[in-house]
């Protein structure tokens, strides 16, 4: 079964929706909602900085990203999750590390540092975060189980 996301809940709704989960393949439905904070970081006295995570209303080039994307199932069957990486963000990492990632638009999928890229010469390079054009995470039964849980995954604004 596929399902699209219903729920987009952040400002810079373009950016958000770009970046929404666009398929669940699970037996049971699977819902998301998905926020998109800037990350800035501010002086905190005492010579320290603190991290802050605004909601992202306005975005800037340089401006660090976080995506959540929250998921409920209603069974504890395994299901997957595929984000596009919105063109307007080099893809960062993640929190979980456990994802696949496409370079092609989602024709192959890999461990980054598995994946190669074709230049415009012909010649082949290994692939970096930059050319990240889509993410997906395979959430086994076990955690499906758990009822909800979240993805989180980072990018800077280009």
């Amino acid at each position: 079964m596929i399902r699209t996301m219903t729920t987009v809940m952040a400002a810079g709704a373009a950016l958000a929706a770009a970046a929404a989960p666009v398929m669940a393949h699970a037996a049971e439905p699977v819902r998301f909602a998905s926020d998109v904070f800037v990350e800035r970081f501010q002086p905190a006295g005492n010579g320290r900085t603190a991290r802050v995570l605004e909601r992202a209303d306005r975005l800037r080039a340089g401006d660090r990203v976080v995506f959540v994307v929250n998921w409920k199932a209603q069974q504890g069957r395994e299901f997957t999750v595929t984000n596009p990486m919105p063109r307007t963000v080099s893809f960062q990492g993640t929190a979980q590390g456990d994802e696949e990632v496409s370079v092609d638009g989602g024709r192959s999928w890999g461990q980054l540092g598995d994946l190669a890229v074709r230049e415009a010469d012909g010649r082949l390079r290994r692939a970096t975060p930059e050319d990240v054009t889509h993410l997906r995470w395979r959430v086994p039964g076990a955690i499906a189980a758990l009822g909800a849980g979240q993805m989180t995954y980072r990018g800077i604004v280009r």
